[in-house]
């Protein structure tokens, strides 16, 4: 005879993927397909490459201008991003 002790789906889910090793990639990539959201439609036209790599995003921007005002709001948007992610993926952005 076994014990039965139900579980909600979510919950089965969410231990599957830490178990596994991937609640991590899937919130940096949650986080990543955040970007235009978060930082907005002008920034993401002249977004080129998003990485992310020892908890900081690297993101290159083509416009000097935008790079300039972006870095100004970096932990606003490190704020932001994580909020998407669901969970405290990056600590720091760096534009280049």
């Amino acid at each position: 005879m076994f014990k039965r002790y139900p579980e909600s789906l979510s919950l089965i889910l969410q231990k599957l993927l830490r178990d596994e090793g991937l609640e991590l990639p899937l919130k940096q990539r949650r986080l990543i397909d955040a970007w235009e959201k978060v930082a907005g439609k002008i920034a993401a036209r002249y977004t080129t490459q998003k990485f992310i790599k020892n908890q900081t995003l690297f993101v290159k921007i083509t416009n000097p201008a935008l790079r300039q005002d972006l870095t100004m709001m970096r932990s606003q948007l490190v704020a932001k991003l994580n909020r998407e992610a669901g969970g405290a993926v990056i600590m720091d952005i760096h534009f280049f």
